[in-house]
């Protein structure tokens, strides 16, 4: 039999393996962006909620704006627009997933250990994809990308 490319004793499974790779690998920073634009919306919706009351969410009427509700309503609404746009991503992220993870354990963690049985789920995965933001970055459609594709095509004096 020629040697054939095989991969799990799959002819050409390597090709389509490598295919797929490179698809991911060309992608990647705008799957990022995604991501991180569905996030900012998220966030941003429960800012508006706390400080603006739109959508309404009948927990936050009456809500403080010094409060520790109404300081995290701030948060989330300039970070979520901050986020959307994807201008100082790291930092803003870095701060947001501070607060994804004071609320849990100052809201959630009292009420039980298992994030399904003390409502903390939301907290959690906002945390963690927070703290990937602020690792990764913005991805392609942003203002960071762009802020770091001008500062590379200035001469360098």
């Amino acid at each position: 039999m020629a040697a054939r490319s095989m991969l799990f004793g799959v002819p050409g499974r390597d090709r389509i393996a490598m295919q797929l790779s490179q698809i991911a690998a060309d992608w990647q920073p705008r799957l990022l962006s995604v991501l991180r634009i569905i996030t900012a919306l998220l966030i941003l919706q429960h800012g508006l909620a706390k400080l603006f009351g739109f959508p309404h969410a009948a927990m936050f009427d009456g809500l403080k704006l010094f409060s520790l509700a109404g300081i995290a309503g701030i948060l989330e609404f300039a970070g979520g627009l901050l986020l959307l746009v994807g201008l100082f991503t790291r930092f803003v992220a870095f701060i947001l997933c501070g607060e994804m993870a004071f609320a849990y354990f100052l809201v959630h963690a009292p009420k039980g250990f298992f994030p399904i049985l003390n409502g903390g789920e939301l907290a959690v995965i906002y945390c963690f994809v927070l703290l990937y933001f602020a690792a990764a970055g913005a991805g392609a459609w942003s203002f960071d990308a762009r802020r770091a594709r001008n500062a590379a095509m200035r001469p360098s004096t």
